[in-house]
């Protein structure tokens, strides 16, 4: 990696479907493994990383609401499986030499430290990961909108959204083999469009504080590094110059 990196501060925001790796649920340590050491390559260069990972690989709120469990109780259930996730993430960015924390805005003084910006900021500012679990700490809220939130009250420079794929396409490509893929969109492009990138709330959230976000594949090894440099495979989606 460059000695001088695109970004200084990011949030990487990470499904939950992603941990799952070649699996149909649960949490692939192999993947874990690999993107941890990704994340080490980036804060060896200086980045200041922090993360929001998801929890669809454990349970998913909406279709729990779907089949009869209302959706707030579902949400908060859901909420904690954001932490299981980020709980394993942690694990593995240890294992890689890497210091991290995980801040829940949900309490849990047992198992991680309580969501407090100023502490989150400081741990950044140690060249520590800071991994937020349990949303935004309220439901009817996604983890993208978390993922949006999270990073305007860090000041990150840029919200990257490592997905299934290596951008934003007109379709899903896995399903729709002409599929148009993006460079580059605008905030009000994906919105008008109805792209499924992020829910609207995070659009609108990053727009208002002008936070790029970035889509790229997360099973790219070395991606990570290659964004962060302005390289690589990826859409930006920001407002036209």
């Amino acid at each position: 990696m460059s000695s001088t990196p695109k970004y200084r501060r990011v949030l990487l925001k990470v499904s939950g479907e992603a941990l799952m790796g070649s699996q149909a649920f649960g949490i692939d340590i192999a993947t874990v493994d690999r993107i941890a050491n990704d994340a080490k390559d980036a804060v060896g260069a200086g980045i200041q990383l922090c993360m929001v990972i998801g929890g669809g690989n454990i349970f998913r709120g909406l279709s729990a609401a779907a089949k009869g469990i209302e959706r707030a109780t579902a949400d908060y259930m859901g909420m904690l499986a954001t932490v299981m996730n980020a709980l394993a993430m942690q694990a593995a960015l240890e294992r890689v030499g890497v210091a991290s924390r995980v801040l829940s805005a949900i309490p849990m003084s047992t198992v991680c430290e309580p969501y407090i910006r100023r502490r989150a900021i400081r741990h950044l500012e140690k060249g520590r990961v800071v991994i937020f679990a349990g949303g935004t700490g309220n439901p009817f809220f996604t983890t993208d909108t978390a993922a949006a939130l999270r990073a305007a009250e860090m000041n990150c420079e840029a919200l990257l959204k490592g997905t299934q794929v290596d951008g934003v396409y007109s379709a899903d490509p896995k399903k729709v083999a002409d599929a148009q893929r993006y460079a580059a969109l605008s905030y009000q492009d994906v919105l008008t469009r109805d792209l499924k990138v992020m829910d609207a709330a995070a659009v609108s959230l990053s727009r208002e504080n002008r936070i790029p976000i970035i889509v790229f594949s997360i099973h790219d090894k070395g991606a990570l590094v290659a964004v962060l440099n302005g390289k690589g495979r990826a859409t930006i989606i920001q407002d036209r110059a």
